[in-house]
């Protein structure tokens, strides 16, 4: 179970840190569904881990998203703090010191690009793209994870890789 969690760890707070847009408010989330796999379900056979953690997070992300909208009616006066530790995506990945300064800096453009075009997605197509191109979670795992249709699954992905690739292609900057 510890190297389960340590393996998923990174991923799944960025992806509850898209959903809510603070780093304080992501990392709550990562641990209380943490703790709640961990004591409901650590007997379950380990290949059922990954879709009941991600099922558990996004019902996490939901019950935030609610709390939100209770809390931005009663203290609408008050504007929302956004954090901004969650540009750090994508996360850097294995570092190569062959890099030339000139390439880094591309690649370090391009992941601000992504960050800003994954921003620009609707919050079922930001999570079922996290899910099913960055976890690699199966349609059927998606839909239980997401709880909605399989035909939604497909649905909300195909049109975040459809919005991701139109907002590629319309950046120069992408391109280059």
């Amino acid at each position: 179970m510890e190297a389960f969690l340590a393996d998923i760890e990174k991923r799944a707070y960025h992806m509850a840190a898209f959903a809510t847009g603070s780093h304080a408010d992501a990392l709550d989330l990562l641990q209380d569904s943490m703790i709640k796999l961990v004591t409901h379900y650590q007997e379950k056979p380990s290949n059922e881990w990954k879709p009941l953690f991600y099922r558990i997070l996004q019902n996490k992300i939901r019950d935030w998203h609610r709390h939100q909208k209770v809390k931005n009616l009663v203290f609408f006066w008050k504007p929302a703090q956004q954090d901004d530790e969650i540009d750090d995506w994508p996360p850097a990945t294995a570092k190569n010191s062959d890099l030339t300064p000139e390439s880094a800096l591309a690649n370090n453009q391009q992941h601000a690009a992504i960050l800003q075009y994954l921003k620009q997605l609707s919050d079922k197509q930001q999570q079922c793209f996290l899910l099913r191109s960055w976890e690699g979670l199966s349609v059927a795992e998606t839909a239980q994870v997401m709880e909605c249709s399989q035909g939604s699954v497909k649905t909300h992905h195909s049109r975040a890789v459809a919005k991701m690739r139109q907002l590629m292609e319309a950046d120069d900057d992408f391109k280059s």
